[in-house]
């Protein structure tokens, strides 16, 4: 067969659309199942999981839920073997009335990742509705001459259910007078009519009793049935007539009271009174239909009087009898349809389902915050709603179904920026005018833990005196935290290390939640000038972030040590300072030396010297040095000079308040004829011993150098024993920390009083090791002291060789 040019492109155009409605019906297909109603609990509907192609083991780690807009209670899931079934009992007619397509829609929700499916479920027809009559009596009035062929109308009975359960047929009890006679037309607008086959002759039967029985297609069948109570009456054989059986009207609502709907007209054949017409509503009316509209019984008008809804009634049926004042009345009866026409009056509707109470800060874009569902109960272009969000936010509306969108997140959050959202849902219809409706959505931002604890600086310099009392608050460090609730609680404590040979923890604390630092015994200036530690401030979150900062500790002196005088005596304590005096020195000359130290530092440690006033005020031929300590003759020495000048010298510091000590000084003045005499012997001494020191060297550098540290301590040992003056006098001690040996160089100590003075955790302690000028005990004989020097000087020079490259980091000779 041949086509012409125009039907074979009409016929590529048909297939065209063929195909684009199959790929829009695949790419918006849904689950569909149907369940009949009033199924029993229990009963199964579909194998919902197995056909979304969910396994039975992720739907509880995938929350799988569902939602389904005022009916949650219907259908439910069992998220044992994932099938879907009939929750409580499902009424078609009260889900859905006469409506021919009845579904409940389900949203299926499953996360990692979030997918919403759609699921529709039918609710199937069945035949639990019985046909019902408006009434269960109604009584007609019959003249006797009424021809044959008469029809008289009835209200048939109406069935909830639909297709073939709605299907009625009717049956009249057997009579003679009458048939029954069912319009065979789909709308079934025409209403049920008695028929009168045999003439009425009321002397005869003036009353009939007919029973109208209904019976519905359903299996079972189901009946309903009316009672018919006709009484004949005689004369008035005319009754009223409308221009049409069916009007059929079309109505805006909202129409305002006393609108008019229609004007009536029905005539009557009679004259008189018997064709004088009233007109009102059906005695079996419904009383919506008498709120809602109103009839002028003379004129026949019909009026709004109520509130005409388009979403509550889309179409009225108006049954109007029209009734003579003949005796008796006859009545004619006509249907009229108003057919009610929508006006945009409803705004939409929003449904905000969240499913976030709070999100995080660090949640990812495209997080599902919410589900929006719009209604609006308009219809057409008035139903038509578009829905949009607040501009200038990071989140964005995603269109999922009809009418349905989800709200995720569109862009990266900052707790510590924004801590909360005030979104504004807006919904449109596309009426005119238009209406919309709002919806505010708050969205929380929870705080995770993305912020360290922060110090104002990097470091603090913290001055402290020394002798502080214990647990002294010395300093407080603070850090600030970004973050909320527990990520910005704030805990302290010190970064722990050696301090020397102690733990910091022995020197300071930390109090972990006000961070105040406290020092935990007195500090000492001369012990320990500058503590440097760190402290570490960390966050409560998961994982905790934190922060260190550095407090440099100065201690600063006070004048807490009196001077201390350097004599050559045990331990370089107390004692007198003794020295021979040539009465033929001239004036200026240098006789003795005072010395001495202070363990303070800066002026608390600089010391002047004074010589104090001689007892009964005589003038003292010695002065002393303000800040040297030397002591010198003012004049020239004579025979009147006492021979033993007992000098005090007093040592005075420059501390607030100055601290002092009193040192002895005993002069012995002699001729110019002995001096030399002891000088001679000082020098013959001092040759003997060099000329015997050679040899001995040797033999004690590699003794030393051979044996171990042992050797050395017993050796000074035994060079203290030696040397020491007589066990009254306490010199030289076993066990004493000080050696003292006079020589005829000078005397010499080894000290380990002096120790480290500025601590941050490195470089072992100091020692000094100090020379003395000479100093011979008074008493004693020449030779003792003599030979006690040589032995001294020989020991001293092979112990400063072998201990210097050891021990010795320090020497002060003075």
């Amino acid at each position: 067969m041949l086509t012409s040019g125009p039907e074979r492109q009409g016929a590529w155009l048909l297939l065209l659309s063929l195909l684009l409605l199959a790929a829009w019906e695949t790419g918006s297909s849904q689950v569909h199942y149907s369940v009949p109603e009033e199924a029993k609990h229990g009963s199964f509907v579909g194998r919902i999981a197995q056909d979304l192609g969910l396994e039975l083991v992720e739907l509880v780690p995938r929350l799988f839920r569902v939602a389904s807009k005022g009916r949650g209670d219907l259908l439910e899931i069992n998220l044992q073997n994932g099938i879907l079934f009939v929750n409580s009992r499902i009424d078609r007619e009260e889900l859905c009335g006469r409506s021919v397509e009845c579904s409940i829609h389900l949203e299926v929700i499953v996360d990692r990742p979030l997918q919403v499916f759609h699921v529709e479920v039918e609710i199937k027809d069945i035949n639990d509705n019985p046909p019902v009559f408006p009434a269960t009596h109604k009584n007609l009035f019959i003249s006797e001459t009424r021809p044959l062929d008469s029809h008289f109308s009835l209200e048939g009975a109406s069935d909830a259910d639909i297709g073939a359960n709605a299907l009625l047929t009717y049956r009249l009890s057997p009579n003679e007078y009458f048939s029954l006679e069912v319009p065979t037309n789909d709308e079934q607008v025409t209403p049920l009519e008695l028929v009168l086959k045999k003439p009425l002759d009321r002397e005869v039967t003036s009353e009939l009793l007919l029973v109208l029985k209904a019976t519905d297609g359903g299996k079972p069948e189901l009946t309903g049935t009316v009672e018919l109570n006709i009484t004949v009456l005689d004369v008035n054989d005319n009754a009223p007539v409308f221009d049409k059986a069916v009007y059929r009207i079309k109505l805006l609502e909202n129409a305002r009271n006393g609108t008019l709907v229609i004007r009536l007209n029905a005539s009557d054949l009679d004259e008189g009174s018997n064709g004088h017409i009233l007109y009102s509503f059906a005695t079996d009316v419904s009383s919506n239909t008498e709120a809602s509209f109103r009839i002028d019984s003379n004129s026949g008008e019909i009026k709004v009087n109520g509130k005409i809804d388009f979403e509550e009634i889309k179409l009225w049926k108006l049954q109007i009898e029209a009734v003579d004042k003949g005796n008796p009345p006859m009545f004619g009866h006509c249907t009229i349809l108003i057919e009610v026409l929508d006006i945009n009056d409803n705004a939409p509707e929003l449904l905000v389902t969240s499913l976030l109470l709070s999100i995080p800060e660090d949640a990812p874009p495209g997080t599902v915050i919410a589900l929006i569902s719009v209604t609006d109960h308009d219809a057409g272009g008035n139903a038509q709603v578009t829905c949009s969000l607040t501009p200038q936010v990071p989140f964005k509306l995603v269109s999922t179904f009809k009418n349905y969108y989800s709200l995720v997140l569109d862009s990266a959050l900052d707790r510590e920026k924004v801590s909360e959202y005030a979104l504004v849902l807006i919904a449109r219809d596309g009426g005119s005018p238009s209406l919309s409706t709002t919806a505010s959505v708050s969205v929380e931002v929870a705080d995770v833990n993305d912020n360290a604890p922060a110090f104002a600086q990097p470091e603090y310099t913290v001055l402290v005196k020394e002798n502080n009392p214990p647990g002294c608050h010395i300093f407080t460090v603070s850090a600030r935290d970004a973050d909320a609730q527990e990520n910005a609680l704030v805990s302290y404590s010190l970064v722990e290390r050696r301090v020397g040979e102690r733990a910091l923890s022995s020197y300071v604390s930390v109090h972990a939640e006000s961070g105040k630092v406290y020092a935990l015994q007195p500090l000492d200036h001369e012990e320990l000038e500058l503590l440097q530690f760190q402290v570490s401030a960390r966050d409560a979150g998961v994982p905790p972030l934190g922060s260190n900062v550095t407090l440099q500790v100065f201690v600063l002196d006070e004048n807490d040590n009196a001077p201390a005088l350097l004599l050559p005596g045990p331990g370089g304590g107390a004692g007198a300072l003794s020295q021979l005096v040539a009465r033929s020195v001239g004036a200026g000359h240098v006789v003795a030396k005072v010395r001495a130290v202070d363990a303070d530092s800066g002026y608390n440690a600089w010391l002047s010297y004074e010589l104090q006033p001689a007892a009964g005020g005589a003038r003292s031929p010695f002065r002393v040095g303000l800040y040297t300590g030397e002591i010198s003759t003012t004049r020239d020495l004579d025979e009147a000079d006492a021979p033993r000048q007992r000098l005090l010298v007093l040592v005075k510091d420059h501390g607030e308040p100055a601290l002092t000590a009193t040192a002895t000084v005993l002069l012995s003045l002699e001729d110019s004829g002995q001096a030399p005499k002891a000088s001679s012997r000082a020098s013959t001494g001092a040759a003997g011993a060099e000329a015997a020191l050679v040899d001995v060297n040797v033999y004690l550098i590699i003794a030393i150098c051979a044996v171990s540290s042992l050797l050395v301590l017993t050796l000074l040992l035994y060079t203290a024993l030696r040397c020491s003056a007589p066990p009254s006098e306490g010199a030289c001690g076993p066990g004493k920390p000080t050696l003292v040996c006079s020589s005829a160089v000078g005397s010499w100590s080894y000290s380990q009083q002096r120790r480290q003075r500025v601590c941050s955790g490195e470089g072992p302690p100091k020692t000094d090791l100090m020379a003395f000028s000479p100093s011979v005990p008074p008493g004693s004989s020449s030779g003792d002291i003599g030979d006690q020097q040589e032995f001294c000087e020989n020991v001293s020079t092979v112990i400063l060789r072998c201990i210097m490259p050891i021990n010795v980091n320090h020497i002060v000779v003075h």
